[in-house]
């Protein structure tokens, strides 16, 4: 099973370029933060989705995923669990390929409703365990 989520972060990370980041902040001693700054140091489009910014990271922040005005292909969750099952619905409403919940954040149900839909599900897991050697900072 292990080997399966290594295989699945692999393809997420090499085959898609559009990150939105549910729980985005501001704050640089925040996981998502830090993982937004190093997905857009590694060339990736990071769309920040919170109410409580304008812009992170010099990028315009959106209060939900269906006010994004393009194409979002991974949903990186850093909400509490129990949050998380309005964010799977609205990923599958605008068609996003994958549901990753960062580590500590589990939701059975979203899990079950976005891989039904068709999406990718990464639970439980950091963005940086899934980024070959080579590209990981430091």
């Amino acid at each position: 099973m292990q080997n399966d989520v290594n295989a699945d972060i692999e393809r997420v990370l090499t085959q898609y370029r559009t990150v939105a980041i549910v729980g985005a902040s501001y704050d640089p001693k925040r996981p998502s933060h830090r993982v937004a700054k190093f997905l857009k140091g590694e060339g990736y489009r990071i769309i920040p989705v919170t109410p409580k910014a304008e812009r992170i990271l010099e990028e315009t922040s959106y209060p939900d995923l269906r006010s994004i005005p393009e194409q979002v292909e991974i949903v990186d969750v850093f909400r509490r669990s129990e949050h998380v099952l309005p964010i799977a619905e609205e990923a599958i409403a605008i068609g996003a390929k994958v549901l990753w919940m960062q580590e500590g954040i589990i939701n059975e149900e979203a899990a079950a409703k976005a891989a039904k839909a068709g999406l990718t599900v990464i639970m439980g897991r950091l963005h940086e365990k899934g980024v070959p050697a080579s590209a990981r900072p430091g």
